[in-house]
């Protein structure tokens, strides 16, 4: 399995489907599991426990836009409230995800299964990777393109950026490194690279 990791907006999500859509890949989206934990009773309750009913609609859905504003940042009162955060979900998201990797690697017709998850490292699920890529792309440019198609500003980027692992980090851990700075399918034919290497050796 390959892991993605990278700064946000670096374009892991658009390589991973560029990937899919020439070969036999299944993407399994850490995003997609934990929207999915943010509507379940038990993980609801928790929550209104640990934040109150103000993380909460009127619909009793839940915010996520007010826990951002409570977990994004580097302060200490961010850092608690995404600590408190992330022991009520990550157990909970860890759980479909490993779900789901073991439903795609029974498939016969999938050759490699792709982990596009922005926390994957925080969350301690390098672990079930074969290897992990860093998609790397310069802040200008993640920012240029998260303001286009997420409308965030320099200051929301910073605060997400914050609330994750330094990206030097990031990049020291992985095992490959793609650059998604300009031409797409350059950074495609590099993960292209990571990916023969995984798929033919196990065909051999």
């Amino acid at each position: 399995m390959i892991g993605l990791v990278g700064g946000v907006g670096c374009g892991k999500s658009h390589l991973a489907r560029l990937l899919c859509a020439k070969h036999a890949v299944e993407i399994v989206e850490g995003d997609i599991a934990g929207h999915q934990v943010l509507t379940e009773r038990a993980v609801k309750h928790r929550l209104r426990e640990a934040f109150g009913e103000g993380v909460f609609t009127s619909e009793g859905e839940v915010n996520r836009s007010q826990i951002g504003r409570l977990v994004f940042g580097s302060g200490p009162q961010q850092q608690a409230a995404r600590k408190k955060l992330e022991d009520i979900v990550h157990p909970r998201i860890s759980e479909i995800l490993a779900r789901q990797v073991a439903l795609a690697r029974s498939r016969p017709d999938v050759e490699a299964v792709i982990l596009d998850a922005a926390i994957l490292l925080e969350a301690g699920w390098r672990n079930i990777c074969d290897v992990v890529v860093f998609i790397d792309a310069p802040f200008e440019i993640r920012l240029e393109r998260v303001a286009k198609t997420r409308g965030w500003s320099r200051e929301q980027l910073r605060l997400r950026e914050e609330s994750q692992l330094p990206l030097e980090r990031k990049r020291r851990e992985a095992d490959h490194v793609v650059d998604n700075s300009a031409d797409e399918q350059v950074a495609l034919s590099q993960l292209e690279s990571v990916y023969s290497r995984i798929v033919r050796p196990a065909q051999s």
